[in-house]
């Protein structure tokens, strides 16, 4: 599962990540970012990825099959 956290303060923050699975070569981070069945509001991925809005969305139509944005 992709987790996306975006720090809203004034801020520096750290985070840590511990991953366990059983399959960790199942998921491709691009379909899971990019097209996932809830898609991911382009503002956040704007922000969480330092990309143009643009690019986002291009990548999220070439990844979403009901591209709603």
């Amino acid at each position: 599962m992709i987790h996306v956290q975006f720090n809203i303060g004034s801020t520096n923050v750290v985070a840590f990540a511990a991953l366990n699975s059983q399959n960790p070569g199942v998921i491709t981070i691009a379909n899971a970012v990019f097209g996932s069945d809830l898609a991911i509001n382009p503002d956040v991925l704007t922000k969480a990825l330092q990309l143009d809005q643009n690019i986002i969305k291009q990548l999220q139509s070439w990844f979403l099959w009901d591209n709603n944005w």
